[in-house]
């Protein structure tokens, strides 16, 4: 597992309340937002960078439509002082943004990535961030995602959940969780 520097930055990427909505369908790992809120708390607390993506959709019946009330930060991980929101309508945290310049910014070299959902956007800016140069950490259970119907056959959410992480880690990512990084930070 990499090593956390006080310049490892937390990436929390669309935690929004759209995404409870009941047409996503089922949802694994109930717990993610709760282990996100202790990362959360563990960056603040060492003054690490944090950084903030919320999905801005311009699809006609999503969710997370900015004039929606889901396209909301939900409260347990809300942004507090100048912490910065990376606004998106991409699939991913760098497409479109100045992400990857904040990054740079900083001498940013490793990220750890948070979020909603795991097959989606989480995978999506893991892969550009190992991609541009990042040491880059998914945390399994501050992740998760929900059920996919695809020709006719049922994918539980967990399934997809793990199938996403499998796809990362090695390649792209290292896949830790909450309780290993927050005994080695």
């Amino acid at each position: 597992m990499t090593t956390l520097t006080d310049n490892t930055a937390l990436i929390i990427v669309d935690v929004q309340d759209g995404l409870d909505d009941p047409i996503h369908g089922e949802r694994n790992n109930p717990d993610a937002e709760q282990n996100m809120a202790r990362l959360l708390a563990d960056w603040r607390e060492k003054q690490r960078p944090i950084f903030y993506v919320q999905h801005m959709s311009v699809q006609p019946h999503s969710t997370l439509r900015p004039e929606l009330p889901g396209n909301k930060i939900k409260d347990i991980i809300a942004p507090q002082g100048d912490e910065p929101i990376i606004q998106k309508t991409a699939s991913n945290g760098f497409v479109g943004t100045d992400l990857e310049q904040r990054l740079r910014d900083q001498n940013i070299e490793s990220v750890v990535v948070v979020g909603l959902t795991t097959e989606h956007c989480v995978s999506t800016t893991v892969r550009i961030a190992s991609d541009l140069g990042f040491e880059t950490m998914i945390v399994a259970d501050a992740t998760a995602c929900h059920e996919h119907h695809f020709r006719g056959k049922h994918y539980p959410a967990e399934v997809i959940h793990q199938s996403a992480l499998v796809a990362l880690q090695g390649e792209f990512a290292t896949v830790v969780d909450t309780d290993d990084l927050l005994t080695g930070s």
